[in-house]
């Protein structure tokens, strides 16, 4: 009989997580939140910094506070000014919790090192700009295991890959979108990426082969924008809108991409679902911009294989949402997610909390985790070396590690050879670039180099002077 086939509540030690705000005085008050209209979170944190995207006259800025430095923030407090056009986009290195990635409309990407203490004055200096984008850039992305792998994808449907360590550009994957992109996603080992486009794809692509290996055109129907993650065993999460505008979710299996695994139906409402995915725990959370709420579900391998757990509902919209590491939680209150949502003048903390009444720690809800050490270097992955994360145990917490300076060290630009593939020519003198012209190049570059090396001794040589002047006098 039909009433026998409904099963049993399905067994999930998630079904009863909840989400709540921090009390009033644990939020970060008067802080004015960038307006640009941009589909990206406008907020980052890790466990020692949250970093936020703020309006500013002339050019474009950030503000970062250090996570203890709750309450109102003073209206003099230093920000991150370096941009010379509004900042789109944000990312926290995953393995220095120090560096933080900016990406503008000025076409440029820079790099900060964000010092342990807080500045006297605003940060304007970059340890790096990286340029080779001809419009605004609007995603950022950090590679999850490889050290200083840098994703930017731009407006001019560009995709590069930078080595920060010496500020090269490692790959451009550039014909391979033919219009605006979504957004960018990296599988968990950093070997593949997901993209969606305005012309209404979704491309699964090889990096390091320059290929695309597998596509779905529209995965849903409507025209506003999708968005796609990689979750769990390779599959992809994406969101987007049906014909009749309806909000939708679907899962995919990249070896057989015509059909969904779940498509499912939400609601009625404009705004862009952005996808925060934990994989320690297989629940998606999805935050709309502009919505008061977070939904969020658990993926499983059984049908209906995306499981609705809950709501978080409050009545303020969000203008962003910044995703804290697994590895920035408080293991002992038994929370398995914080965000922190933006509102016009301020930054709110939620955290999202598994009920138990245990005080022990639930090695259940912590398995093992992303740690901070990247399990491979730049020219390694380059080489076609893949690696899974480095994960660490949470069982005593998670301390943070003291300011590790980013080293950047520029090749010579004579040795450097241009990326692989097909690039667009940017320069027009290549061919009847004469050898004598360029011995008389190389011969001044020497002449220059031994004058910094003789200025640079005459530097140290009277720095020693007047340390033994100063020597008695401090």
């Amino acid at each position: 009989p039909p009433a026998m086939s409904r099963r049993v509540v399905r067994q999930s030690k998630f079904r009863h997580v909840f989400g709540q705000p921090v009390k009033a005085d644990q939020m970060y008050e008067d802080i004015r939140v960038s307006k640009v209209t941009c589909d990206s979170s406008f907020c980052a944190v890790n466990p020692k910094f949250v970093a936020i995207i703020v309006e500013s006259g002339g050019g474009g800025a950030f503000i970062v506070l250090p996570l203890a430095k709750t309450g109102r923030v003073d209206k003099n407090h230093p920000l991150v000014t370096g941009h010379t056009a509004p900042v789109l986009d944000i990312d926290w290195c995953p393995h220095n919790d120090n560096v933080i990635a900016s990406a503008s409309e000025d076409t440029t990407v820079m790099v900060w090192q964000i010092p342990d203490y807080v500045p006297v004055r605003n940060i304007t200096e970059p340890v790096v700009t990286l340029e080779g984008h001809s419009k605004r850039v609007s995603i950022i992305s950090w590679h999850p295991t490889a050290r200083n792998v840098l994703l930017s994808a731009g407006c001019d449907n560009l995709v590069i890959l930078w080595n920060v360590g010496t500020g090269e550009m490692l790959l451009a994957l550039d014909d391979m979108h033919t219009d605006l992109i979504y957004n960018v996603g990296w599988n968990r080992n950093g070997s593949l990426l997901v993209t969606t486009c305005k012309d209404k794809k979704v491309r699964v692509i090889d990096p390091r082969k320059q290929q695309i290996i597998a596509e779905k055109t529209k995965p849903h129907d409507g025209t506003r924008p999708i968005r796609a993650i990689f979750v769990a065993d390779g599959k992809i999460f994406t969101t987007g809108f049906s014909r009749m505008s309806e909000r939708q979710l679907g899962l995919w299996d990249l070896n057989n991409f015509e059909e969904p695994i779940a498509l499912q139906e939400m609601d009625t409402s404009n705004g862009v679902l952005l996808p925060f995915y934990d994989a320690d725990s297989s629940i998606v959370y999805l935050c709309g911009k502009g919505d008061s709420s977070i939904r969020y579900f658990e993926i499983t391998d059984e049908a209906p294989y995306v499981h609705y757990l809950n709501t978080y509902s409050s009545k303020e919209p969000q203008r962003g949402m910044g995703f804290m590491p697994k590895r920035g939680l408080d293991v002992s209150k038994c929370e398995i997610a914080r965000f922190f949502k933006l509102h016009e003048r301020k930054c709110e903390p939620i955290v999202m909390t598994v009920p138990r009444k245990s005080d022990l720690f639930q090695d259940d809800l912590y398995p093992d985790t992303p740690g901070p050490e990247p399990a491979l270097e730049a020219d390694e992955w380059l080489s076609g070396k893949d690696a899974e994360p480095i994960l660490i145990s949470l069982r005593d917490g998670y301390v943070p590690i003291k300011n590790r300076e980013l080293k950047v060290v520029k090749k010579n630009i004579l040795d450097s050879k241009p990326p692989p593939g097909p690039r667009r020519r940017h320069s027009t003198c290549d061919s009847d670039f004469s050898q004598p012209a360029l011995e008389e190049v190389l011969e001044e570059i020497r002449a220059l180099k031994e004058t910094v090396q003789a200025q640079e001794k005459r530097i140290s040589d009277l720095e020693n002077k007047l340390g033994q002047f100063t020597n008695g006098t401090d």
